[in-house]
């Protein structure tokens, strides 16, 4: 299943999803696992526990070597320069899983206490004035459009802050997308906007109240959010640990905040994949994209690179 933290700026969306990931890397077995820093701010790992002297690769500086892996020897899809964050697979293309020996996992993918992770990468200073974040996030929307994922399988993305999420088609990419939200009125705010844009797509949110202190904190959450509200976490030693670079083992988080993350699993894992929708809105951002500025890049209309008999799911990779 896919699945992404989304948020206001502080609101700890990193902190949370790297709980999360904590939380189901601790299973025995742990399922299959990865995670996906695509937060302009790249403190995934670091919130994992990751030491600073790790240095990981990064997939928006070999953009190039992902697309040439994924296009395989797809006939719409003769170079990697033709390839463009928004093309759909299409027969012959290479299609990926949540966790297996590939190319692009063994060059990117590094685990980090049990997680395996791959990161987007931050601002280059080359980047700085002339580049758009969502050019490397464009790694990240690949991987997923050619991810076949099941129940018990998890793919977890930690997205950039607030609404600029929206900026790319990769907010439609996920089984269920948990809003981490503090009970104050700028993350209402955010909340309202992420809402209703994703009331358009068809795209499902699931509240995570954050830093609860007491019954007014909540209270003044469920009155706003109402039952998009799934559930909350209160104020931690343990995550005040972390932030003070001290990772503790998952087993001494409070039993409550633990029950949180049991509930967002369960919502997750009680989805059904929707894999017809999955390839319908595929299909309708990459025309977005083509439109708007694919097609004169390239030099020809990039509709001729959707696959009409294509059709993502299992039954793909069983091919």
């Amino acid at each position: 299943m896919k699945t992404a933290f989304v948020g206001k700026g502080g609101s700890g969306k990193t902190t949370l999803a790297s709980l999360f990931l904590r939380h189901l890397a601790a299973e025995t077995p742990a399922p299959p696992l990865l995670a996906l820093d695509a937060d302009i701010n790249q403190h995934l790992a670091a919130a994992l526990g990751a030491p600073e002297s790790l240095v990981l690769p990064t997939l928006g500086a070999e953009l190039a070597a992902i697309k040439d892996y994924l296009r395989g020897d797809n006939p719409r899809v003769p170079s990697a320069a033709d390839m463009i964050k928004t093309t759909p697979p299409g027969a012959g293309s290479r299609l990926v899983r949540v966790a297996e020996p590939n190319p692009v996992y063994d060059r990117f993918v590094r685990a980090v206490d049990g997680v395996p992770i791959a990161v987007t990468g931050p601002f280059a200073e080359s980047d700085l004035g002339v580049a758009c974040y969502h050019s490397k996030v464009g790694a990240v929307e690949l991987l997923l459009n050619h991810m076949v994922d099941g129940p018990g399988e998890y793919a977890v993305v930690d997205m950039t802050a607030g609404a600029d999420s929206f900026a790319s088609g990769l907010f439609t990419r996920f089984d269920v997308t948990f809003l981490v939200c503090e009970p104050t009125v700028r993350s209402i705010g955010v909340y309202r906007q992420y809402r209703d844009y994703a009331r358009d797509f068809d795209v499902r949110i699931a509240v995570v109240g954050n830093k609860i202190s007491d019954a007014e904190d909540l209270a003044f959450l469920r009155e706003h959010v109402g039952a998009d509200l799934l559930t909350w976490v209160s104020r931690s030693a343990h995550v005040r640990a972390a932030e003070r670079g001290e990772v503790r083992p998952i087993d001494a988080l409070e039993p409550e905040n633990r029950d949180a993350l049991r509930a967002m699993r369960a919502l997750l894992d009680g989805v059904d994949k929707d894999w017809a929708k999955f390839q319908r809105q595929t299909v309708e951002f990459h025309l977005r994209n083509a439109r708007a500025w694919g097609n004169e890049r390239a030099g020809r209309d990039l509709a001729d690179q959707i696959d009409p008999e294509f059709t993502m799911g299992p039954l793909a990779v069983a091919r």
